[in-house]
């Protein structure tokens, strides 16, 4: 754990700087770390001994932590058929590593398969978020390390391009301006493509399990 806590730290000191897809990477897998523990928390079930997230060092990646968190919050309360009880609707066992690691994957690859938005990228964090909770309600905590490290891959080969010419994780927060009603509807439709691809990735993912 204490790993992880320094990993964190190093994200929250880098992030001023031009990002290296190391940096990203590291980023992104902070960012998982700080929303599973904060949807685990708000759904009362622990994971972990409590540390302290980038979300409560301060700094810019503490304000992008926070942003992710309400936007992948506003999609759990839009669409809770989707991303709740994910494992159940793959149809997969959380006891085995490789299946939970194989199941995020194939999803990831399949909600950007035509392409990268803020909306598909915070629709994979929710999908991590219920996995996490799916994981943890089944005993199976040692999970979530699963799920942050396959968040980071991800990253790793399909999403640094992108994220590089926007600057960096940063760039999410120029998409929240206020919280009214014009901002609610911006995400909701922005994010709606990333419902039909998971939707259709589910159905994939089961047709290949048959």
């Amino acid at each position: 754990m204490e790993m992880l806590r320094r990993s964190s730290v190093f994200a929250a000191e880098v992030f001023d700087r031009s990002p290296t897809d190391k940096e990203l990477v590291s980023q992104a897998k902070s960012l998982c770390r700080d929303y599973i523990q904060s949807r685990l928390n708000r759904v009362g079930i622990g994971w972990s001994k409590p540390e302290q997230g980038v979300a409560a060092s301060g700094g810019k990646l503490a304000e992008v932590s926070l942003v992710v968190q309400w936007l992948c919050e506003e999609l759990e309360y839009f669409r809770p058929n989707i991303y709740r009880n994910v494992a159940r609707q793959l149809n997969i066992t959380v006891a085995v590593e490789g299946v939970v690691s194989d199941a995020f994957m194939a999803i990831a690859a399949d909600v950007f398969s035509t392409g990268v938005t803020w909306g598909k990228v915070v629709s994979l964090y929710t999908v991590a978020g219920s996995l996490a909770v799916d994981c943890v309600r089944h005993g199976h905590p040692a999970m979530v390390h699963t799920i942050v490290d396959c968040m980071g891959e991800f990253v790793r080969k399909s999403l640094t391009p992108w994220l590089k010419k926007r600057g960096g994780w940063a760039d999410i927060t120029k998409c929240v301006v206020n919280t009214g009603p014009a901002l609610h509807s911006h995400w909701l439709v922005s994010a709606a493509f990333a419902f039909g691809h998971y939707l259709k990735a589910v159905v994939l993912y089961l047709l290949r399990e048959k």
